[in-house]
């Protein structure tokens, strides 16, 4: 494998416990999004194609608010689309009521065409991960090889430093052994409480989580054998779906099956950064401060795209 890493934006989600479209909401000194932040800290690291995976309902206002912008961003941007209906197998009935796409490993199958065979990195549009996440996951994709086990890898950060104080996060709780993941569980209700961190399944019944659990924020480092599996498996996803009005085939799911099934082996890299994002509306004036004080301190330019 000698094809250059691709990075792969996740940007189609709607926001809706954050009441509006955050992949395109401004945070920087000139109107950038975190998107951009991200795609700029790319560039540093060494990748040069970006594949922005987006949904036709807000392909208008994206374009408006950050497409237009990123024409003077130096990597190739491509477009991806995922949709409800985006590779169900013929047969397969939609709930009426469904109204969302099949989550995060769907939407990365929705890029296929555009990643090819290039190794590939997958981050949240709403996130910012900093640079040094970046460099060491580039890193490691350029020197990944499969074996007899898939070599993948991902960026972990200590649950404690990515929950918010206005409500609930959905995090990949990881169990590591050494350098390597053994065990991902997707939890989509996670809070802090006066005691610590929690989460639940029902709403009723809560376990407390330590704060410097190794957690997954969706940044995750793969070689193409992660599409051919994935793909392989979606439609039997969807049909074993217990619950398909909400039902979501989450990338830590999909890495979960494979590390039980012995199949791949996935790096945990660290990085020296601090993680913020927008989950939420309240969360905004502190990235925007945050972010305010990394352009200050240099670590971006005043413009990240008109410098």
């Amino acid at each position: 494998m000698n094809q250059e890493p691709v990075l792969v934006v996740l940007a189609a989600g709607m926001g809706s416990r954050y009441g509006g479209l955050k992949q395109i909401d401004a945070v920087g000194c000139q109107g950038e999004a975190i998107l951009d932040f991200s795609l700029y800290d790319a560039w540093r690291a060494g990748f040069r194609t970006a594949v922005i995976i987006i949904k036709k309902a807000i392909e208008a206002d994206f374009m408006r608010y950050v497409g237009s912008r990123l024409e003077k961003c130096p990597l190739e941007i491509r477009y991806a689309y995922q949709e409800l209906d985006s590779l169900v197998p013929a047969g397969f009935r939609i709930p009426p009521e469904r109204t969302k796409p099949w989550g995060t490993t769907h939407a990365v199958l929705c890029a296929r065409e555009q990643i090819g065979d290039a190794p590939f990195a997958v981050v949240n549009a709403d996130d910012y991960y900093g640079q040094s996440a970046f460099e060491v996951i580039y890193r490691q994709l350029k020197q990944a090889r499969d074996g007899p086990l898939y070599d993948y890898c991902m960026v972990g950060y200590l649950l404690g430093n990515t929950v918010t104080e206005y409500g609930s996060v959905a995090r990949g709780i990881c169990r590591v052994d050494g350098s390597y993941l053994t065990e991902v569980q997707e939890r989509t209700r996670i809070e802090k409480y006066p005691g610590g961190i929690h989460f639940t399944e029902d709403g009723v019944h809560w376990t407390d989580v330590p704060a410097d659990t190794t957690v997954s924020m969706n940044m995750w480092g793969f070689t193409p054998s992660f599409l051919e599996e994935a793909a392989r498996r979606f439609p039997q996803f969807l049909l074993s779906a217990e619950n398909p009005v909400k039902a979501e085939y989450f990338l830590p799911l999909a890495v979960e099956t494979l590390l039980q099934e012995g199949k791949a082996r996935v790096k945990v890299l660290r990085s020296e950064d601090r993680w913020f994002g927008v989950t939420y509306a309240a969360d905004k004036p502190q990235v925007i401060q945050a972010l305010a004080e990394l352009t200050a301190q240099g670590r971006y330019p005043r413009g990240l795209w008109t410098c």
